[in-house]
C-alpha cells in the first residue's frame, strides 16, 4: 500500500457487518404496521448504503417514507433490530490486527449513530475504535462526503502521509472520501453491484477482508 498506515476510515454494513437481515427485516415490519403495500422485491440490497431517509422515498413516495421511517427507527433502533448482524468473514482478524499494529481506526458510516454504538458493542469493538462517527438523529450528516468530514474533524484532521485510508463497499463510500481527498479501498464482499466501485475510482478492489488485511499490514 507504500506509506505506513497510520489512520483508518471503515464504513460498517457491508463492510465490518452484513447487516441486511437486520435492517430489511426492520423496514418490512415497518411497512406492514405502518399498512403499506410493498412487495419484497422492492426491497433489496440496493437500499443499503445511503441513508434509508434517501432511498426509501423513490419507493414509497414522500407520505409514505415520512410514515415508515420513524417506526423503523423504534423498531431498529430502540426495539435492537440492528443487532440482527453478522461479521464478514475475516473482520475480527483484520480490526484486531489494526488495533495491534497500532493504527487509529475510526468508524465512518452514514447509519445514525445510536445503533452503530450499539452494534460495535455488541461485537466486542467499541475500544477498537478512536472514533464512532455517523449520521445525527435529525439527518444532519445526509451524506457520506458530511460522514467523513465529521470523521476527520474529530480526528483533528489527519493530512499528509497520516491521511486515512477509508474502506467502503458502496460507490458512496468512494464518492465521499474523494471529496476530502481521501484515497478509498473497496470491500469487495459487500453490497456493490459488479464494477460498481471500480466505476467509482476505487483505488483498489480486494474480494475479502483477508486479502485487505494483507495488503494492508503484510
Amino acid at each position: 500500500m507504500g506509506a505506513v498506515l497510520t489512520h483508518i476510515l471503515l464504513d460498517l454494513d457491508g463492510t465490518l457487518v452484513d447487516s441486511a437481515p437486520g435492517i430489511l427485516g426492520s423496514l418490512r415490519r415497518a411497512i406492514d404496521e405502518a399498512g403499506l403495500d410493498v412487495p419484497d422485491s422492492a426491497l433489496g440490497t440496493h437500499l443499503l448504503g445511503p441513508p434509508l431517509y434517501r432511498s426509501l422515498p423513490p419507493i414509497l413516495g414522500v407520505e409514505g417514507a415520512a410514515t415508515v421511517l420513524p417506526i423503523y427507527r423504534r423498531i431498529y433502533g430502540d426495539e435492537d433490530g440492528c443487532l440482527d448482524c453478522v461479521p464478514y468473514p475475516g473482520i475480527e482478524t483484520l480490526l484486531r490486527a489494526l488495533h495491534e499494529a497500532g493504527v487509529t481506526m475510526a468508524l465512518a458510516t452514514s447509519k445514525a449513530e445510536p445503533p452503530a454504538h450499539k452494534i460495535l458493542a455488541h461485537h466486542g469493538w467499541t475500544d477498537l475504535f478512536t472514533e464512532i462517527v455517523g449520521d445525527t438523529r435529525a439527518a444532519e450528516r445526509p451524506t457520506k462526503g458530511a460522514v467523513v468530514g465529521e470523521a476527520l474533524r474529530r480526528l483533528g484532521h489527519p493530512s499528509g502521509t497520516s491521511a486515512p485510508l477509508m474502506v467502503g463497499d458502496r460507490l458512496h463510500d468512494v464518492e465521499g472520501s474523494a471529496e476530502h481527498g481521501l484515497r478509498c479501498v473497496g470491500a469487495g464482499w459487500g453490497y456493490a453491484e459488479p464494477g460498481e466501485l471500480e466505476a467509482a475510482g476505487a483505488a483498489t478492489v480486494y474480494a475479502s477482508a483477508d486479502d485487505l488485511r494483507v495488503a494492508l499490514l503484510g
